[in-house]
């Protein structure tokens, strides 16, 4: 499940088999969505709900399998709802009877290890309450309060609603944007991309089109064309763009052909600071002029695409990094948002690309093994500028002295 370009917040909803999941889309929702059934895991895989949700505004739920189901195919029913946890924006764990043991604080230890903020629900309280036993219990465990509900009732309603306003990241209600923090009104962005054997026919490639989308957003306007016509279009217009975005694979052209108090990056960087972990490629990226003979470069990509001649990740970078390095690297690509086939640790880099096909939270929890084994992890763009020499111009749009980045660099 991919939660892809959607920027409605999504809410998971997990939960013992029959502990009232769809009872509670069905509240929340005030009609009934969600299959509700007393036969326990009516609910089998993970499904997407998209409405308003009175008091609070448009979010996707997704019902998932109970975290208690059972046999080799309820097992792979748990896998595929464990996966959501790398798209949602907030987790609603269900709990019923005064019942807590190893499934919930098995989902419990999933929320913390990918961060995703939760609140826990005991359903059905019009049959049974919680006891003050029970919710000291898990106000021990969790450090949450726990809050009562039934959806025959009603009650505590405005309650769950003030409570999941007030948990759900303030990232997830803001649409996110590329440039807009950095231009103002009127500001010409010159957008340089060229038209290659990657470029899909007919069409801009997505980071592309989300950068002209994000500047007419911010009633900025932008400038688009070919790595050929630069030099003509600002000799002959006689204009100073506020900044210019480059296609990462031209930048030693860019760079020669921008003047230097035009500030320039690329497409790839802007990503890397709207979606990646940016503080640890300001990191990581460094850390490629260290590599050594026989060490083993894993690249990230983030959708799968036919492979041309002249492939950015799996071609161009790694003879980019060969030569810079003078050393003999191994590399292995992992498509899509499959797992790498070695250990994160056999590797003493990680190149992710700008992520454009995947959430900000799919890639920051892509990153995490390699983060927390203290490898050195960075961005597509960012090798380039890097191996091509032009790497403090590049970042400098984004690591200004007021900007925040400063312990990074």
């Amino acid at each position: 499940m991919n939660k892809g370009r959607e920027s409605t917040p999504h809410i998971g909803i997990f939960g013992r088999r029959n502990n009232g999941k769809s009872s509670l889309i069905n509240a929340l929702a005030g009609q009934e969505i969600a299959i509700v059934s007393e036969q326990a895991g009516t609910t089998t895989d993970p499904v997407k709900k998209s409405f308003e949700i009175s008091g609070f505004g448009p979010v996707i739920l997704i019902d998932t399998a109970g975290i208690d189901d059972i046999g080799e195919l309820g097992s792979k029913r748990v896998e595929r709802s464990l996966k959501v946890l790398e798209i949602i924006d907030l987790g609603i764990l269900l709990l019923n009877n005064n019942l807590w043991d190893e499934y919930e604080e098995m989902i419990i230890n999933s929320f913390r290890n990918t961060d995703t903020p939760y609140i826990i629900v005991q359903t059905k309280s019009d049959i049974e309450a919680p006891s003050a036993g029970f919710i000291e219990k898990v106000k021990n465990i969790t450090g949450k309060e726990l809050i009562s509900f039934s959806a025959v009732t009603k009650d505590n309603y405005e309650k769950l609603i003030k409570l999941i306003k007030y948990t759900i990241p303030e990232h997830a209600l803001k649409a996110p944007t590329l440039l807009g923090d950095l231009l103002k009104q009127g500001d010409m962005v010159l957008l340089i991309t060229p038209i290659d054997a990657e470029a899909p026919e007919g069409r801009l490639i997505l980071p592309q089109v989300q950068t002209i989308r994000d500047i007419i957003d911010n009633d900025a306007i932008a400038i688009v064309l070919k790595e050929r016509e630069i030099d003509t279009f600002l000799k002959r217009s006689a204009v100073k763009p506020a900044l210019a975005v480059t296609d990462s694979q031209i930048f030693v052209k860019a760079d020669a052909s921008v003047p230097q108090d035009i500030p320039l990056t690329s497409f790839s960087i802007v990503l890397a600071r709207l979606k990646g972990d940016f503080g640890s490629y300001l990191r990581g990226t460094p850390k490629i002029s260290d590599l050594k003979d026989g060490d083993r470069v894993l690249l990230l990509e983030s959708c799968t695409h036919h492979v041309s001649c002249d492939d950015i990740g799996r071609i161009k970078i790694p003879r980019w990094l060969s030569a810079f390095t003078g050393k003999k690297l191994h590399f292995d690509v992992v498509a899509g948002l499959d797992a790498s086939k070695r250990p994160v640790t056999d590797y003493s880099l990680v190149i992710q690309c700008g992520g454009c096909m995947i959430t900000r939270k799919q890639l920051h929890n892509r990153l995490r093994p390699a983060i927390e084994a203290g490898i050195p992890v960075t961005n597509y763009g960012m090798t380039i500028a890097w191996v091509q020499g032009i790497y403090r111009r590049a970042i400098a749009p984004f690591t200004g002295p007021d900007l925040g980045w400063e312990e990074y660099l």
